[in-house]
């Protein structure tokens, strides 16, 4: 089993075009993180996808990723706001499901924008309990959050309820066993649902198809091993599920337009 390095568990405060400074498949393929994950968004518009449902997004958008939920969005050049990695076990009372919130009064905008500030000052600061400090503003940040998702209850779920819970389902799944070498139609069996069926949600939800969701969790983790990490060719590919490294190699470079070892050399 090939072993993958854990993520960063502290809590950190990023610039969001920052997190796309790799590489924009860095934010764009779908992924899942060990941690939950908070986005605000004050200027740009664009996609994302969470849960495998897509909306689009517009500046004083915050968006709550829980730990674990599969997700990826679009940073383009005019996209500016905050990122907030809450670090795994952070302790703190998070909601448990995806948040999309559209924040419209100017003071919850003023709120959110001072504590992300007292947030950020106190991580890059050295005065004395400096990492407390940001710990309990981190605790309104939560508070923040329970407060508007009480204050904006059900917004914007522009698809069908069932398309909804089965594409979770289905990105829950995916996320689990997407290591497996498992096809869509192994996956719909799981799910009790037809090939068919489910690429037909998929493409409700999301736009794509689900082999296309699939074949993007997979080259997210092939690159981001490739990138970070010194394991061999043969040992990430076979830690993804492919039968062989050669076959490996045909669809990476299919899909990124270079090889497994010319983009490890670039990255």
């Amino acid at each position: 089993m090939t072993q993958i390095p854990a993520p960063p568990s502290a809590p950190r405060l990023i610039a969001i075009p920052r997190l796309a400074a790799g590489g924009r498949w860095r934010v764009e393929a779908m992924r899942a993180l060990s941690e939950p994950l908070f986005l605000w968004f004050t200027k740009g518009q664009g996609r994302i996808t969470v849960a495998g449902a897509t909306r689009g997004y517009t500046p004083h958008n915050a968006i709550f990723i829980p730990a674990g939920t599969m997700h990826g969005f679009e940073v383009g050049p005019q996209v500016f706001g905050t990122a907030v990695f809450f670090g795994r076990d952070c302790g703190l009372p998070l909601p448990a499901q995806p948040l999309h919130l559209r924040i419209r009064e100017n003071s919850a905008q003023v709120d959110l924008n001072l504590t992300l500030d007292a947030i950020g000052r106190e991580m890059a600061g050295d005065k004395p309990a400096h990492d407390r400090a940001a710990g309990y503003h981190l605790g309104l940040l939560s508070v923040w959050l329970e407060r508007q998702a009480a204050a904006h209850p059900l917004e914007d779920a522009p698809h069908p309820a069932s398309a909804r819970r089965l594409a979770a389902r289905f990105t829950q799944l995916l996320e689990r066993d997407f290591r497996s070498g498992m096809g869509v139609a192994d996956y719909a069996a799981a799910l009790g649902v037809t090939p068919t069926h489910l690429t037909r949600v998929c493409r409700t939800t999301t736009g794509r198809p689900a082999k296309d969701l699939l074949q993007d969790r997979v080259l997210f983790e092939a690159r981001r091993l490739l990138a970070e990490t010194a394991l061999p060719v043969q040992e990430v590919a076979r830690g993804l599920g492919f039968n062989s490294p050669a076959y490996f190699t045909r669809a990476f470079q299919q899909h990124t337009g270079k090889t497994p070892s010319d983009f490890r050399r670039s990255a």
